[in-house]
């Protein structure tokens, strides 16, 4: 069935149609990113190894937790814009560099693949962000706060990595 659509302004209202599907693939991307950060993470923060590397871990668990509350907020925002937020079938993964090493003590290539993950989720979301700019506030706003937190994120994988260098 249909949605019934009331609004006459903003990015709900019909003349800005084509907008907000822009905005609901770019959305939907930003779900396939988070949702796949949060597997590369947990698979990363058990197999990584060593008394060094239990920070990272603990670290990147802790993450997992909160990039999967963006990939909630992502997928609930597609549904606000009358869009349906995508199933498992339409995965597609990306992250090659972020698969956990071989050598699970190499916590070196674990936090450059962090560094990478989020530098890329930084770089859509500003996309998202200058998509939204005067016509859809709700989600700017939405991915505004969510870009902090990624922002936090690659800092605290910058400091780690400047440890280990």
């Amino acid at each position: 069935m249909p949605a019934t659509r009331h609004a006459s302004a903003g990015i709900l209202s019909d003349r800005h149609a084509d907008k907000r599907e822009e905005i609901v693939a770019l959305l939907t991307r930003a779900y396939w990113m988070e949702m796949e950060t949060v597997m590369s993470y947990l698979a990363n923060a058990a197999h990584l190894d060593g008394v060094r590397a239990e920070e990272v871990a603990e670290a990147l668990n802790a993450d997992v937790t909160e990039e999967l509350g963006h990939a909630r907020r992502f997928a609930e925002r597609i549904k606000e814009l009358y869009g349906t937020p995508p199933g498992s079938m339409e995965f597609s993964a990306e992250q090659t560099y972020l698969q956990p090493p071989e050598d699970a003590t190499d916590v070196v290539a674990v936090i450059k693949g962090v560094i990478e993950a989020e530098a890329g989720a930084i770089e859509h979301y500003m996309r998202i962000i200058e998509a939204c700019d005067g016509v859809d506030w709700a989600t700017q706003d939405m991915v505004i706060d969510i870009l902090r937190d990624e922002e936090g994120h690659m800092r605290q994988f910058e400091r780690y990595l400047r440890e280990y260098e």
